[in-house]
């Protein structure tokens, strides 16, 4: 059976009708393409998860790293279960951009700590065959909501010079490397916004926030250029998975991101929402 039309990783005929029928009701949805990637990690169905990729199973984790095979994989289902379940989950979904065969799906996960509960965003990258099985799922995420600190995370993909963003994507993607203030300012909406990777707080709404934003960014001496890896286009959004290498004057060690772009009604960008765990070489804001 071909899966084209499958939007997010997990195929819905290979679970057990009461879970789609859960996950219908929680997501409200009368038809069902395809299971979210956390509601099938919850659903306590793994035989499912695995039957849903193309081969051996293969995801890689912002903590756990690279989880590759049945064995692996089903060990890393239950640990996240148990670990979801301790911290009393809650799910919000929050967009999802749909390529030929690529999805990234957005999330906010609301979780309990011990300085109180915490906002969590998380993007999801599942690459999948012509079949759309699953080839391999990338998971990224900052660790700051969770520890207070940064972990630096090796690239998971090579630079492909062959990756160009289209209209205001590539017009923000040079002026963020080129260090350019206005010019990364002028590519969103009079109330276009930023969040960062850290969620809760940190977005940035307006051109004056904006400005100040950049202007922090850009205080160490230039840009942030990124390496392109892959882009994922569907006309209202984009996502860009990258390496941060160089922020300003201060070369780093290379880590894996991604960023969604979300175009507004005047074609420039409405939201910008990133994932990554970079330490920027800049003093700390407000």
């Amino acid at each position: 059976m071909v899966w084209h039309r499958a939007r997010v990783p997990w195929i819905p005929e290979l679970f057990s009708a009461p879970v789609l029928e859960r996950v219908r009701a929680e997501g409200r949805r009368e038809r069902l393409p395809a299971v979210p990637y956390f509601a099938g990690v919850m659903a306590g169905e793994t035989d499912a998860l695995i039957g849903s990729f193309a081969g051996e199973p293969e995801l890689h984790h912002p903590v756990r790293g690279r989880v590759k095979g049945t064995r692996a994989f089903a060990r890393f289902v239950a640990g996240t279960n148990a670990w979801l379940a301790e911290r009393n989950a809650a799910v919000e979904a929050v967009d999802l951009v749909v390529g030929d065969t690529r999805t990234v799906e957005e999330v906010v996960l609301r979780l309990d700590t011990d300085p109180g509960r915490v906002e969590l965003p998380v993007a999801i990258v599942a690459d999948r065959d012509e079949e759309a099985r699953l080839v391999e799922i990338r998971v990224y995420f900052s660790t700051w909501p969770l520890t207070g600190g940064h972990a630096v995370r090796p690239p998971l993909l090579q630079p492909d010079p062959d990756v160009h963003e289209a209209d205001v994507v590539g017009d923000y993607q040079r002026a963020l490397a080129a260090g350019d203030v206005e010019a990364a300012v002028a590519a969103f909406e009079p109330d276009g916004w930023v969040r960062e990777p850290a969620g809760g707080e940190h977005v940035h709404r307006g051109h004056d926030a904006l400005r100040s934003l950049y202007g922090s960014f850009f205080s160490n001496g230039g840009g942030i250029p990124l390496e392109h890896c892959t882009a994922t286009d569907d006309g209202r959004a984009c996502a860009l998975e990258y390496n941060v290498v160089r922020w300003g004057r201060t070369d780093l060690p290379p880590e894996a991101g991604v960023a969604v772009y979300v175009r507004g009604g005047s074609g420039r960008l409405a939201v910008a929402r990133i994932y990554d765990d970079s330490d920027p070489p800049v003093p700390p804001r407000g």
